[in-house]
C-alpha cells in the first residue's frame, strides 16, 4: 500500500498490511513523515524485520535484538548495552547489511577503535576495548542463533582488549584501617565502607538495604535487591544474577556498629534505604580518604575485591568465597582471584612424599 499525504496535517502516512509471526494478517499505519520518501523507508524496514530478513541494516537487527534482551535483563544492563552500541558500533556498522559484514569490516573496525587517543593522548583501556568487542559478538552471535545468519564474523577476526586489568587492585586491612579512620567524621560514609569492605557487597547492593534486610541479632544481612541509577531516577531492581539473591554473615563488631548507625536514624522505617547517597558521594567520599590517608587510591568496586583478599589471606576456599560475593559459579571466583592463591604445589609433593613415608 503506498504512503498517503495528508493535506491537514502536511504529512506522509505509512499504512499497509503485514502478516505476524502466528500468523495473522494485520494492519500497520504510522503518521508524521515529512517526505514520501520516508514514510516508504519505515514500511520497508518494519517488513524487514517482521520477515527477519537478514540482509536488514545492521541498525534495524540491533533493534530487534534489543527488543529481546529487554525481556531477559536487567534494566541498566540494557541501557548499558544500548550505549556502546550507539557510540562505539553503530556509527561504523549502522548501515551495513547484516548479512555482508565480514571478518575485514570487523578489524578495520578494531583497528579505528585501537588508534583512537583523546586530547590527552589517552587510548581506550583494554578492558573497554574487550567490553565493546564482546558487544559486536553478542549481537552476531543472537543473529546465527535465531535469524539464521551463516556464522559470526568476529570469531574468525579475532578479540581485542584483555578481560581483566593487569593487576588487581586491593587494600590490605591495615591499609583500609588507615583509611577508615580519615572518615570517621561522616558516619554514613564509616558505616557503608565498612559494610563495603567486610561484606564484599556491590555497591548497588548496599544502596537498596534497608533495615529489613539486617538481622544484628542472628549477624546475618540478606542481599535480595539492588539500586540502579535509571534515566536520571533510582531504581530498585533484583540483584546482578540469581547467585546474587543470598545470605552474608557478619561479625560482631560489625553488627553493633549497625545498630549505632541505625539508632541515629531518626524515624527510621524498615523499608528506607541506610544509605540515601548517590554512587558518586561514595566515590567521592574515597578520593577524600585516600588523600587525607595516603594509601593508595583505588575503585569503590576495588573494595569487593579487598574482601575476597581478605578471605583468602584467611585461608577460605574458592566455594566459600564464591557463596558469599554471589558469583555464578566457583568458576568465576578462580578466574578472577587464582592470582590471590598461594602456591601450593611444593606442598602437595612434600604431603605425598609423607604418604609414602
Amino acid at each position: 500500500m503506498p504512503a498517503n499525504y495528508d493535506e491537514k496535517a502536511g504529512s506522509w502516512t505509512a499504512q499497509f498490511y503485514y502478516t505476524d509471526y502466528t500468523g495473522v494478517k494485520k494492519k500497520k499505519k504510522k503518521r508524521g513523515f515529512k517526505l514520501k520518501k520516508d514514510a516508504l523507508e519505515w514500511e520497508r524496514v518494519f517488513l524487514e524485520k517482521q520477515q527477519a530478513d537478514i540482509n536488514m541494516s545492521f541498525k534495524s537487527f540491533t533493534e530487534l535484538y534489543f527488543e529481546d534482551m529487554k525481556h531477559r535483563l536487567r534494566v541498566s544492563t540494557v541501557r548499558n548495552k544500548e550505549q556502546i552500541v550507539d557510540l562505539k558500533i553503530l556509527p561504523f556498522f549502522g548501515q551495513m547489511q547484516l548479512s555482508q559484514i565480514k571478518a575485514a569490516d570487523v578489524r578495520r573496525w578494531q583497528n579505528e577503535l585501537m588508534s583512537y587517543t583523546d586530547e590527552n593522548g589517552n587510548g581506550y583501556s583494554e578492558t573497554y576495548l574487550r567490553a565493546i568487542h564482546t558487544q559486536l559478538s553478542a549481537i552476531f552471535n543472537f543473529a546465527v542463533r535465531y535469524y539464521n545468519l551463516n556464522e559470526n564474523p568476529c570469531h574468525k577476526a579475532g578479540s581485542i582488549g584483555k578481560k581483566s586489568a593487569e593487576e588487581m587492585q586491593f587494600w590490605t586491612r591495615s591499609e583500609f584501617e588507615q583509611f577508615l579512620q580519615t572518615v570517621e567524621d561522616k558516619p554514613r560514609s564509616h558505616m557503608a565502607f565498612e559494610l563495603l569492605y567486610y561484606t564484599g557487597m556491590r555497591l548497588g547492593e548496599l544502596l537498596a538495604l534497608t533495615p529489613a534486610d539486617i538481622d544484628t541479632d542472628s549477624g546475618i544481612i540478606t542481599i535480595n535487591k539492588s539500586l540502579q541509577r535509571i534515566d536520571k531516577a533510582d531504581v530498585v531492581t533484583p540483584p546482578k544474577t540469581e547467585k546474587s539473591n543470598r545470605v552474608i554473615t557478619i561479625p560482631l563488631f560489625l553488627c553493633n556498629d549497625l545498630r549505632a548507625y541505625m539508632a541515629r536514624l531518626y524515624g527510621l522505617e524498615s523499608t528506607d534505604r541506610l544509605f540515601s547517597f548517590t554512587k558518586s558521594f561514595i566515590t567521592q567520599e574515597m578520593r577524600r580518604g585516600c588523600k587525607l590517608s595516603g594509601v593508595k587510591k583505588i575503585r569503590v568496586h576495588d573494595l569487593r575485591h579487598s574482601h575476597a583478599s581478605l578471605l583468602i589471606e584467611l585461608g577460605f576456599s574458592p566455594v566459600l568465597i564464591a557463596e558469599r560475593l554471589g558469583h555464578d559459579s566457583v568458576e568465576t571466583t578462580l578466574n578472577t582471584y587464582s592470582h590471590l592463591y598461594p602456591n601450593k604445589q611444593s606442598e602437595v609433593a612434600e604431603k605425598l612424599e609423607s604418604l609414602r613415608k
